[in-house]
């Protein structure tokens, strides 16, 4: 799992602009997408927040300040957001089919890190798959690795 989600951010890192956070740079369509989904149950907790925070430190190599400046970039334009297409238009047009299904990955470990998965969380996924073009199939694979991958058996739900 690390060794994909490092690929994952590294391939980000590649096409990002020479000035931190530019709009448009797509770690902020990714950091805006993860906080929009760590929302959605109405109940951001600590483990979702610290894994957020552990898969853009160890996976893109940022500091505190970094670190904290790109997720407050993300919240905000989350918050300035009508809806998720803002985000996906931009990721479609940086990401390959690969790297949107890892990202579907990567946003169900955020809805498992606190060991509960609920209806509004899959609704949001499912939202965001739709418009990245990720297949029912891709997405629910997606969703039954990361439940693998959880520490605690988050399962729950059907798979829609």
């Amino acid at each position: 799992m690390l060794e994909r989600l490092q690929t994952f951010f590294q391939s980000l890192t590649t096409s990002r602009s020479t000035s931190e956070f530019a709009p448009g740079d797509p770690l902020i369509a990714v950091a805006a997408l993860c906080t929009q989904v760590m929302e959605a149950d109405g109940l951001v907790s600590d483990s979702e927040t610290t894994k957020l925070r552990s898969l853009l430190r160890e996976h893109y190599d940022l500091d505190g300040s970094k670190l904290d400046a790109l997720i407050e970039a993300g919240r905000e334009a989350g918050n300035e957001a009508v809806d998720y297409y803002r985000f996906t238009a931009d990721l479609k047009r940086h990401l390959d089919e690969n790297q949107r299904i890892e990202l579907i990955g990567i946003l169900w470990d955020i809805v498992y890190a606190d060991g509960v998965r609920n209806e509004m969380e899959d609704h949001v996924i499912w939202r965001i798959a739709d418009l990245l073009g990720i297949s029912g199939n891709d997405r629910i694979t997606q969703r039954r690795q990361a439940a693998a991958r959880a520490p605690e058996s988050a399962g729950g739900g059907d798979d829609h």
